[in-house]
């Protein structure tokens, strides 16, 4: 079974390499590979922003006691 498997890969990666469709395949992956990345270091610079925003939020909120019982 893992012979057929790399048979097939192998063949794959032949046909993509005769097709020029493939090279689409590419430039999509390359494209999505930036957009993941820009992504990734927005929400990395936005994290902390973010979490001080969501601690701002829940002090201003008024607290109320508890009424009921909690059993696990």
């Amino acid at each position: 079974m893992e012979c057929k498997m790399k048979l097939f890969k192998l063949k794959t990666l032949r046909d993509l390499k005769n097709d020029e469709e493939g090279v689409t395949v590419v430039e999509y992956g390359i494209a999505l590979s930036v957009a993941l990345g820009i992504g990734a270091a927005i929400y990395a610079g936005l994290a902390g922003d973010i979490e001080l925003a969501m601690e701002a939020a829940g002090k201003a909120m008024p607290t109320t006691q508890a009424t009921g019982t909690y059993n696990q």
